[in-house]
């Protein structure tokens, strides 16, 4: 139930009907796959079964080492301030906004069989190191979602109230009685949302298993779906596989929402958190261990990926910047129409509460559980009657991009409503405070570290997305992610490199100012 009695205002109408356009997106393409699919290629074989059950074991995996690794690190950087603290924390996004295609080129400099990895290691007789198969699977998501778990736990310490920690301070609590008191009951409710939004992202995990998996023992559902459609063409099977992937996504969604719980600490005075401690000296070694380890991690692959784009960027071909052009218009659609849904969604999630407003929050989820290959070609047979899909392939991109960053603008913002709502919602009620007064007044100012990450975080990942513009676009009116992969293919490794280089570089760009707008005069 809601908390309290609220007017449902225009807000919340708006926030029903994006959730019902975002289920009908996730469903509606899938209903039009299985619509076009022969009636005698629906069955599922054995291979497709251990494809099942290879998604759900190295889903749980990386999901759960993702999880448990972030927490120190979050630890350590909601308890230490240093210089370079903002840039690190920037940097830590860079694996999970990186172009898949860039990560694993980059990881397979660093941990393949002629990586440094490797090389250190000949000299004592060990290796090399070989990451194809399911531990490169799993290596590659937790090098791609570490970052994102470690900011979504990051921002729910910054959540809790810096009055807590003072009181904390003033009544002489040490770090196990802050992390009894503080720091359990907020993970207990950042955790298994956190959790599913990894265990989602693996499940419908495309290039990751198409570089480092494939084969009978490392095949994921999302792979077993592109075989169907590119080598078979078998539409059933396919869409059998989608509704299988979507059924596991809800089930997951249902346990994480029945286990998670609120934090209860109350409202602040947004005032920002000050620095936590005092601590021992073994903790801020082991905070500086942390912070190390996970930086030579996630950072050593990205610097392999500049070392070698470098020498080539003076030579880049001008269809590389036209692409990038294209790219940036379709990152910026995409944020904002992320942004269009989620925030109206977020909004009437915290009115409604209860079963409705968990009803909203699976619908919004939902989007990730859906395949974005069955997506695309789900909007490709309902837009081929009306009109050339390659004509709105960039509109279409947009969209499911969109669509697919919604669930992370969901994990970010809900809270934050929610947050905003307990603390000043009746304060604003009092007032008569409503419709865009509210928003404008008690709602945006803060929001705006939440607004600023999802805007970051749905540009980047439209800016590097390959599956979708893959189905849709011809080489003329390719973007970046497509032109790079054009030059791979042509064996042109060096312009690739470069190229690769350039939407990295854009990439993090609009992840940087989205994120640093958000948390401009929020950040100490």
């Amino acid at each position: 139930m809601a908390r309290r009695a609220q007017p449902l205002g225009t807000a919340t109408g708006i926030g029903i009907g994006t959730a019902a356009l975002a289920l009908t997106l996730a469903l509606g393409t899938i209903l039009a796959v299985a619509w076009r699919a022969e009636p005698g290629g629906a069955g599922l074989g054995a291979a497709d079964l251990a494809a099942v059950r290879f998604t759900l074991l190295q889903a749980l995996a990386s999901a759960a080492l993702s999880s448990l690794l972030a927490v120190p690190v979050a630890r350590a950087l909601a308890r230490r301030r240093f210089p370079g603290r903002g840039v690190l924390i920037t940097l830590l996004g860079a694996p999970f906004i990186l172009p898949v295609i860039v990560a694993v080129m980059g990881l397979l400099a660093v941990f393949g069989r002629s990586g440094l990895l490797s090389t250190a290691l000949a000299p004592l007789g060990l290796g090399p190191v070989d990451i194809y198969g399911p531990g490169g699977v799993v290596l590659a998501h937790v090098f791609f979602n570490l970052p994102l778990a470690t900011r979504l736990v990051l921002q729910g310490w910054l959540a809790i109230p810096a009055e807590r920690f003072r009181l904390a301070a003033a009544l002489g609590f040490g770090p196990a009685d802050r992390f009894r008191h503080l720091e359990r009951p907020m993970l207990r409710e950042v955790l298994p949302g956190t959790f599913l939004v990894v265990f989602l992202i693996c499940l419908t995990s495309f290039a990751v298993a198409l570089t480092l998996g494939g084969g009978p023992r490392a095949t994921t559902v999302e792979l077993a779906i592109y075989q169907a459609f590119r080598f078979e063409f078998d539409l059933g099977r396919a869409a059998w596989l989608a509704l299988i992937q979507v059924g596991i996504s809800v089930a997951a969604a249902l346990v994480a929402f029945a286990i998670a719980v609120p934090g209860a600490f109350g409202p602040g005075l947004d005032r920002p958190v000050p620095q936590i401690g005092p601590d021992g000296r073994w903790l801020r070694l082991q905070d500086m261990a942390c912070l190390a380890l996970a930086a030579l991690f996630l950072i050593l692959p990205l610097a392999m990926v500049a070392l070698r784009g470098l020498p080539g960027l003076p030579g880049l071909p001008a269809s590389v910047y036209a692409a990038a052009l294209r790219s940036l218009a379709v990152a910026l659609g995409s944020a904002a129409l992320t942004l269009a849904l989620a925030l109206p969604m977020a909004i009437a999630i915290d009115r409604l509460g209860g079963l409705t407003g968990r009803t909203i929050q699976a619908a919004g989820t939902l989007t990730i559980a859906a395949s974005p290959l069955v997506m695309g070609t789900g909007l490709f047979i309902l837009l081929f009657p009306l009109a050339d899909p390659r004509l709105l392939a960039l509109p279409v991109t947009a969209t499911v991009n969109a669509a697919m960053s919604l669930p992370f603008a969901l994990r970010a913002l809900v809270p934050a409503v929610a947050e905003a709502e307990r603390g000043h919602g009746r304060l604003a009620d009092s007032l008569g405070m409503t419709g865009r007064a509210r928003l404008r007044l008690m709602l945006l100012p803060r929001l705006r570290r939440p607004i600023g990450f999802t805007l970051g975080l749905a540009a980047a990942l439209s800016m590097g997305d390959l599956g979708v513009i893959a189905l849709f676009s011809d080489p003329g009116h390719a973007t970046l992610p497509l032109q790079l992969y054009g030059l791979m293919t042509a064996y042109r490794m060096e312009s690739a490199a470069a190229a690769a280089l350039l939407l990295l570089a854009l990439s993090l760009g609009l992840f940087w100012i989205f994120d640093r707008g958000g948390r401009a005069r929020a950040e100490p």
